[in-house]
């Protein structure tokens, strides 16, 4: 089975991809609802694994019920939760179940979510966890060891912070993560993109690999403060927090201000990773308003 991300990819399409979040709890009614919404719009849909260390529902069970309504996922795994042993299981079991798109991550400090008490693994990072899918991929186990019942076939993505303070560790830890057989990347929120521009003309160019600038949906200045204050490496511009404060209808400004960052990125690098936190239901009008066609 070849996804249509990994087709997408192959034909130097311009690329989309959309965040939903698993639900807190037994029900996924929501995300499947929001997921539907987006499924004519974006080459795949990301899955998170424990986001901010906040405790949902396992990414890969969220996968694989977007995937039973006919929706591409991509599914994050972090290796913040599982030792070397069960991200191996879990992988062998997301190829298994038809799941093909993963996006490798470190994961968020266990403190900063809502069971600051539990106890992080962390046995791999990012990087480690990559190398470890493309063994997998080859049919051996991180010990080498030959997969006795055939090797799998996952897309590896990783992430990437192109507003990164450190140049020379920008620079280190994406050619890292290409050296470990990163097939794509997506990028944190994206607000400064002379930044992404110079990343991609000093880092990423040569190495053929598809870069999505993180376009986030900011639904008002107060939102915009918010991540200002806690998400670290991101700084919203002033200039846009005083177009929400000033507007009438900060939601509304907000949809504008997403359309013309994603008519930004078409014009810098190979696609865009959406994020509209409770409000994905609007990806689709942000993507009309930047000229954006449906994708069928």
């Amino acid at each position: 089975m070849t996804s249509r991300l990994k087709k997408a990819i192959e034909n130097r399409e311009f690329l989309i991809t959309a965040e939903v979040t698993p639900p807190k709890g037994g029900d996924p009614s929501r995300m499947l609802s929001v997921a539907s919404i987006l499924e004519k719009r974006v080459h795949a849909v990301n899955v998170t694994d424990g986001s901010r260390a906040v405790l949902r529902m396992s990414s890969l069970a969220a996968s694989f019920l977007l995937l039973q309504k006919g929706i591409e996922p991509i599914c994050q795994f972090t290796g913040r939760d599982r030792n070397v042993i069960a991200l191996q299981g879990d992988l062998m079991g997301a190829h298994a179940l038809g799941i093909r798109n993963i996006l490798a991550l470190t994961g968020d400090p266990v403190k900063a979510g809502d069971h600051p008490m539990a106890r992080a693994v962390f046995e791999v990072e990012s990087v480690r966890l990559l190398k470890l899918i493309d063994k997998l991929n080859q049919g051996l186990d991180c010990q080498g060891q030959v997969l006795p019942d055939g090797p799998l076939d996952l897309l590896k993505g990783a992430a990437v912070d192109p507003q990164s303070k450190s140049w020379s560790g920008l620079k280190s830890r994406f050619n890292r993560k290409v050296e470990a057989g990163a097939q794509f990347f997506q990028s944190q929120l994206i607000t400064d993109f002379d930044r992404l521009e110079k990343f991609m003309n000093e880092i990423a160019i040569g190495n053929n690999r598809p870069i999505l600038a993180g376009i986030f949906l900011l639904k008002s200045a107060k939102n915009a403060h918010f991540i200002n204050r806690n998400v670290p490496g991101v700084e919203i511009p002033e200039e846009i927090i005083k177009r929400l404060e000033q507007s009438d209808n900060p939601l509304e400004e907000g949809i504008n201000i997403a359309a013309e960052q994603v008519k930004l990125a078409k014009d810098i690098c190979q696609g865009v990773h959406m994020m509209a936190v409770k409000k994905e239901e609007l990806i689709p009008d942000i993507l009309d308003r930047a000229q954006i066609k449906s994708l069928v």
